[in-house]
């Protein structure tokens, strides 16, 4: 038996590597000096007799891991390979470090988390001796006391070969430079004669690597990804994707993972295309997924005959289950039994209890509406109908004793001082702590409610409306809830769980949004008007522009410095927040990371 077959091209020109046939079995063969697979590698094979595969069945597995189940995530790679056996593929494919789950962050430092990845591994690989399909995993992967983010090769009853990732990405959620060493170059794996060009997600962003593989005589690309779901990120993706084919004329394969993990929600969305760059299959977003392809060899370049191609996603849909499907699997994966959601008549509220509803079925979502003087007869009855459009359960809880037991619990402390904000937020932390309190009687999580224009701009309470294990809406600005509001009236999302029709009253959508703190309040009185604030929030926040850059633009200088002041003044709140899904390119967390204590003014 052969080496492990770790692929550098340094390696290329005196042994070529991991040929199998039959039953898998793993060969070496020493090659001319002049090194065929930079130069003609299928003539080279065709010389020597070599037999060659002509056909090749390979199964896209779009699955969901979980971080840390290890066991859990290679059955569901076992239930895949089984699937996709039975229709005769020869390779199945899965995604960016689905053993571990991804990302795995500071986990994949534990020793003992490595040993137990190793250890599930070559198990797995032993079950390719059966005769079925060759595995190509991605999983950590140590080598000479050095971890990797590696993509392995299952076939024979070993693990056939292994490749490491060269572009580890450093920026935004990602921080694979600190857990993960930088492999070298790759060369490509052979797999039943048929070479083929392994990279793994960033590799896949700058053409180093594919130059390599090219070189090198790869004759399929693929690329395994845990590439998180942003709104502009389908297009990103099929770009880098045509112009790696375009500089190398070879097909490519996108394997992608689907599912939630903490704030990242993963969309799926595999494909393959053509040398020619024609979309020829694709896997639906959203869901786990096997897609099995039929290739064919065609003189010295393989082809993929068309197979299944999903329909896209519009952009508003898009977000509405990015949002669900993130909640479904923060809740499921951490066994919460359901959720609390303090329904207050209002338009955030509404559509955090609606996305729970298609999330976990109605059943699962307790609503409670905690009424104070303010509270309107409208915005009852808006909750009431909420409730009744979702079939939740809605309780009602008035915070007037609790406000009274403040008052005078604090009346010796506050004498001789005129009611203000403080009253304001102690009426949201009554809100809260009684939402905490049914939470810790009957272990449902608390969502919070707020949306990303609030919380950008500090208009929320600490420990009051920010209270809760999660946040559905925190990357989702104002404006786009009102979006989501109206689309989810006209469509029920394909896998959800809650009721067809109209879900939240059009009163709901149309009325001023108020905090309802103090008599005839709306947030308009505090901040501009939503499509100006998160006009201005989205040039500051995913577009860093100057307060110059802005108001060149077209916005008053003063609102937009008034936005700027705002902003940075309620980081302290931001960083004390609950984690929530992240669906643009900049979201609050990890995506962007400020300090807390800044004087910076936009001025010398």
């Amino acid at each position: 038996m052969a080496p492990l077959d770790y692929g550098h091209p340094a390696g290329i020109s005196t042994r070529m590597t991991a040929f199998s046939g039959g039953q898998g079995a793993v060969d070496s063969f020493r090659a001319p000096a002049h090194d065929p697979w930079e130069s003609q590698g299928t003539k080279y094979l065709q010389a020597n007799a070599i037999p060659m595969t002509e056909t090749l069945a390979i199964a896209l597995a779009q699955i969901n891991p979980t971080v840390g189940d290890i066991g859990g995530n290679l059955d569901r790679v076992r239930g895949v390979r089984a699937r996709a056996a039975a229709t005769g593929a020869d390779l199945v494919i899965a995604g960016e470090l689905v053993v571990s789950g991804y990302p795995p962050e500071d986990l994949v430092l534990k020793r003992a988390f490595q040993d137990a990845v190793e250890e599930g591994v070559n198990k797995l690989a032993a079950e390719t001796d059966d005769g079925g399909p060759g595995i190509l995993i991605g999983t950590p992967w140590r080598k000479d006391g050095l971890l990797y983010n590696a993509a392995v090769l299952l076939d024979g009853g070993d693990v056939a070969a292994v490749r490491f990732k060269h572009d580890l990405p450093n920026y935004g959620v990602f921080d694979e430079k600190r857990i993960f060493e930088t492999g070298p170059l790759p060369g490509p794996v052979s797999f039943r004669d048929v070479r083929l060009g392994v990279m793994i997600c960033e590799d896949m962003w700058a053409p180093e690597v594919t130059e390599c593989l090219d070189e090198s005589g790869a004759e399929i690309l693929i690329v395994i990804n845990g590439s998180p779901f942003e709104t502009d990120k389908p297009d990103d993706r099929l770009n880098y994707a045509v112009s790696r084919i375009t500089e190398s004329g070879l097909p490519l394969v996108y394997v992608n993972i689907v599912g939630g993990q903490d704030e990242l929600v993963f969309d799926g969305a595999s494909f393959v295309l053509g040398a020619d760059n024609k979309l020829l299959a694709k896997a639906p977003s959203w869901t786990e997924d096997v897609a099995v392809t039929q290739w064919k060899r065609s003189g010295e370049s393989w082809t993929c005959e068309e197979a299944a191609i999903a329909t896209a996603t519009g952009l508003t849909e898009s977000i509405y289950r990015a949002l669900v499907l993130g909640l479904r699997d923060y809740v499921g994966k951490n066994g919460f039994p359901g959720v609390l959601i303090g329904l207050s008549g209002g338009i955030d509220s509404a559509l955090t209890a609606a996305v729970a509803a298609d999330a976990l079925g109605s059943e699962k979502v307790h609503c409670v509406l905690m009424p104070s003087p303010y509270t309107s007869d409208e915005s009852l009855e808006d909750a009431a109908e909420t409730a009744g459009n979702l079939g939740v359960k809605l309780d009602t809880i008035a915070i007037d004793p609790a406000m009274q037991a403040f008052d005078e619990m604090l009346k010796d402390a506050f004498e001789g001082r005129d009611a203000d904000q403080t009253e304001e937020n102690i009426q949201a932390r009554a809100r809260g702590l009684t939402l905490m309190a049914l939470s810790n009687k009957f272990g449902f999580m608390v969502l919070s409610t707020g949306n990303k224009s609030e919380m950008s701009v500090g208009y929320a309470t600490l420990y009051g409306d920010m209270c809760g294990g999660y946040s559905v809406l925190k990357d989702v600005y104002k404006t786009t809830v009102f979006d989501l509001a109206r689309w989810r009236n006209q469509n029920r999302p394909e896998g959800g769980h809650g009721p067809d029709g109209v879900v939240i009253p059009e009163r709901v959508i149309t009325k001023p949004p108020s905090a309802e703190l103090k008599p005839n309040q709306t947030d308009q009185d505090t901040l501009p008007p939503y499509d100006v604030l998160d006009a201005i929030l989205k040039c500051l926040i995913e577009e860093e522009m100057s307060l110059d850059d802005i108001t060149a633009q077209g916005h008053d200088a003063k609102t937009a410095e008034a936005v700027w002041h705002m902003l940075d003044r309620a980081e302290y709140k931001r960083r004390q927040a609950p984690p929530g899904v992240k669906i643009t390119e900049r979201a609050f967390g990890r995506d962007r990371r400020y300090p807390l204590t800044n004087r910076f003014t936009g001025k010398v």
